[in-house]
């Protein structure tokens, strides 16, 4: 059984996704960010950089000791090598996804979650925090409809690094992206969408996060003070 320590963002339905993808069985652990969960002493001891999904995976493919992992990359990597899924076995094919996957961590993740915070949540605008990261997010989604020009699933068939990606993407609308800009992207969204596991994924969080603004309670827990190290 794999504990997962989830809440309703775009990383943590990349986690969802998976798990619902191999059929494994899990149980929820919400952490909510809001709230503050994810500065408690014994989700810290998982996750020691304050930040969910993270999973303790009681029954580890070596047969020892419960193993935790914190980033969701590493828990994508984690799991499609215990299960042999999604995640090429060949040199070549494997790098595909790798080096897609790191794409997501380091480039789409980062400038599309800037985009959000300066288009949503930001207290006041500031034009060139909004103008420079839509522009970035628009970049990349431009890569990535390149890609997808030719092929169904960014590596050709479907892996963890479409996973990584789609929980993005299906924001597009919070980045301001235009996306009939992007039909190659668009395609390969609804048909990710369609997936029965990827429903299921995204059922998990509903009625987690509440339909309103954030509180200044909450703000202060996502993007205050409370952010410096304990």
């Amino acid at each position: 059984m794999i504990d997962l320590f989830y809440w309703p963002t775009p990383n943590g339905h990349k986690i969802t996704m998976m798990l619902e993808e191999c059929g494994l069985p899990y149980t929820v652990r919400p952490i909510n960010i809001g709230a503050g969960d994810q500065f408690k002493p014994d989700f810290l001891k998982i996750a020691p950089n304050n930040r969910m999904p993270a999973i303790v995976d009681h029954a580890p493919s070596d047969a020892g000791p419960s193993v935790s992992i914190f980033e969701s990359g590493a828990i994508l990597l984690y799991l499609a090598e215990k299960t042999g899924q999604f995640y090429p076995t060949d040199l070549r094919g494997r790098y595909q996804v790798m080096q897609w996957l790191m794409w997501q961590m380091g480039g789409l993740g980062p400038m599309a979650g800037q985009n959000h915070h300066f288009n949503q949540y930001a207290p006041e605008p500031i034009p060139y925090a909004q103008e420079r990261y839509t522009k970035e997010t628009a970049r990349l989604y431009g890569v990535l409809n390149g890609v997808l020009a030719t092929r169904e699933f960014i590596t050709g068939t479907y892996s963890i690094a479409d996973m990584a990606c789609y929980p993005w993407v299906a924001r597009y609308e919070w980045q301001k992206i235009d996306f009939d800009q992007f039909p190659h992207v668009q395609a390969w969204y609804h048909r990710i969408g369609a997936r029965d596991a990827t429903q299921r994924a995204y059922a998990v969080g509903e009625g987690l996060r509440p339909s309103r603004p954030p509180t200044d309670e909450e703000r202060e827990n996502l993007f205050g003070n409370a952010q410096k190290p304990r």
